[in-house]
């Protein structure tokens, strides 16, 4: 009868540990993670340009199945592949990089069908405007890395949003679309 009980006893310890486990800390990568954007010109072609300056940190529970996402992207460090195209991106016409340096994205709500990450959710701040995304989950994964003998988690994801929302209006009178799609793919290395 006493072992039974401290059986039982173990197990609701063990059970309540889990339930009430701390989310793992995760740093981002910036040599694999990325941020790109598309937006159509003018219906013949597609403007595409990534940020290469990056940062931030997840904090992810996977038997909780919560955590929060922090993404910090320098708007000056856009990167189309053509300099003067970048330099008017900058500029106070569209994302305004002098008063204007970061964007960021903080999401909050991971939706799980399973074990599969769907989406995370949150909001996401340019040009000091924030508006609530979903940030759907293309594919998403952790592993343990053999080059850095720790765990990495990441995956794809996308959205599209609507530009004018942030205020970056430009071009919207000459006919370029409001809407704007989003590719992130991120990966973090378990701190």
């Amino acid at each position: 009868m006493r072992s039974t009980f401290l059986t039982i006893a173990a197990a609701a310890a063990l059970t309540a540990g889990a339930v009430h486990a701390q989310p793992a800390t995760y740093a981002v990568d910036p040599t694999h993670t990325f941020a790109t954007f598309e937006i159509s010109h003018f219906g013949a072609s597609v403007n595409r340009g990534r940020f290469d300056k990056k940062e931030g940190t997840v904090q992810f529970d996977k038997a909780g199945k919560t955590g929060k996402v922090e993404l910090t992207l320098h708007i000056d460090s856009v990167n189309t592949g053509t300099a003067p195209f970048d330099k008017h991106l900058q500029s106070a016409d569209i994302f305004d990089t002098a008063k204007f340096p970061t964007a960021k994205f903080v999401g909050d709500k991971f939706t799980f069908e399973g074990d599969k990450l769907t989406a995370v959710s949150g909001n996401l701040t340019i040009k000091g405007k924030t508006q609530p995304v979903t940030l759907k989950a293309n594919q998403f994964a952790c592993y343990d890395s053999p080059m850095l003998k720790r765990e990495v988690c990441g995956g794809d994801f996308e959205t599209t949003i609507d530009r004018t929302a942030f205020g970056v209006d430009y071009g919207v009178q000459y006919g370029f679309p409001k809407n704007v799609r989003i590719v992130a793919q991120i990966e973090a290395v378990k701190q």
